[in-house]
């Protein structure tokens, strides 16, 4: 089970205007727990005003090696209005202690031989700097092409770390950058990364069907778009990874006239189950957490995946859903902060 522990942070270093570097101090006793994938994400905790806050930001650092990491790496960038990423680069300074989740998320890849890309926007470098570095660094029998796509270049996050695996890998690291509101001096020319120009992209980077996995990035548009390329060029779905870093807010769907008056969700957790009735509207994961605090979730809005739970039984709603791949649903996970009750039972296990 995931859990928080208090971590001193040990750097903050400003990438760009509206973005940090969070970089936490693990003592050795918390390094077996904080061992992590490379492309895993970590979620922070606050409470201000009486209100808990938490939000989820993917490490960037290349994954432990066999006694887990003395140090965990989190790329943070200003949201407009954001409660938490204003804190971070306003307040956190050296020496401050965060509550921190342990790692969680499937956007993932084991070091293995092969031809690997990613198609990225903004903060989505932030996991797939973990991934590409790792694999680079393990595997000598990899080729990796990173499509990065950013505003500006003063814009780009983790720009000089990205620089230095070119540096370090010439002949097995493909970079290109594209700027969607500066126009470069080498390159390809301004513009956003959208599903035409894609189309026509890939193929002249790369043998698209011989890569054995896309690993797609950013905000919601740009991840759509670029599925819906990779599926018209002949990718199979499950090559394609996917994690989305932002989504617009949007109404939730209309309450079905086949959900049940009455409703109880029995869920498994941390080894203990309990039943308990749903109240009119609330998600699954609401339900749980008036009664077990220690749930796990993160952003609440389908987005991060912390809240994955098995439907063991009865059938549920999901309102959103951009963290779960189709083999997983069709396995019977779903995210219980969307999910609602369509039968009068539901039973979710957390432990799976």
């Amino acid at each position: 089970m995931a859990r928080f522990h208090r971590l001193r942070v040990a750097a903050v270093d400003r990438l760009t205007d509206d973005s940090v570097a969070l970089t936490f101090a693990v003592p050795p006793e918390l390094r077996e727990e904080y061992r992590y994938l490379p492309g895993q994400h970590l979620a922070l905790r606050r409470t201000a005003d009486g209100q808990e806050i938490r939000r989820t930001y993917s490490i960037c650092s290349p994954a432990p090696g066999g006694e887990g990491p003395s140090t965990l790496r989190v790329g943070v960038r200003l949201v407009e209005g954001g409660a938490f990423s204003t804190y971070a680069l306003k307040e956190i300074n050296l020496g401050d202690e965060l509550e921190v989740m342990t790692p969680a998320g499937r956007f993932t890849l084991q070091p293995a031989p092969g031809q690997y890309a990613a198609i990225v926007g903004g903060s989505g470098i932030t996991p797939v700097l973990s991934i590409v570095s790792t694999l680079l660094a393990r595997e000598p029998r990899v080729r990796f092409c990173l499509i990065r796509s950013d505003r500006t270049a003063a814009s780009t996050m983790f720009l000089e770390e990205v620089a230095d695996l070119k540096d370090r890998y010439p002949d097995r690291f493909q970079l290109v950058t594209v700027l969607s509101r500066e126009e470069q001096q080498a390159g390809l020319p301004s513009g956003r990364l959208d599903q035409e120009r894609l189309t026509g992209l890939l193929p002249a980077l790369l043998p698209v069907e011989q890569v054995d996995g896309w690993f797609l990035c950013g905000p919601y548009g740009l991840v759509e778009g670029a599925e819906r390329t990779l599926r018209s060029l002949g990718v199979p779905r499950a090559r394609i990874h996917e994690e989305i870093f932002h989504v617009d807010a949007s109404p939730a769907p209309a309450r079905p006239a086949t959900a049940p008056a009455h409703s109880t969700v029995t869920a498994l957790l941390d080894g203990r189950g309990g039943t308990w009735p749903v109240q009119d509207g609330e998600s699954l994961l609401d339900t749980v957490l008036r009664n077990r605090p220690d749930a796990p979730y993160a952003c609440k809005g389908g987005v991060c995946g912390t809240c994955r739970a098995f439907l063991v039984s009865g059938e549920v709603r999901m309102d959103r859903n951009f963290a779960l791949e189709a083999e997983e649903t069709e396995a019977g996970y779903v995210l219980a902060c969307q999910s609602h009750p369509l039968t009068e039972k539901v039973e979710l296990d957390f432990d799976r």
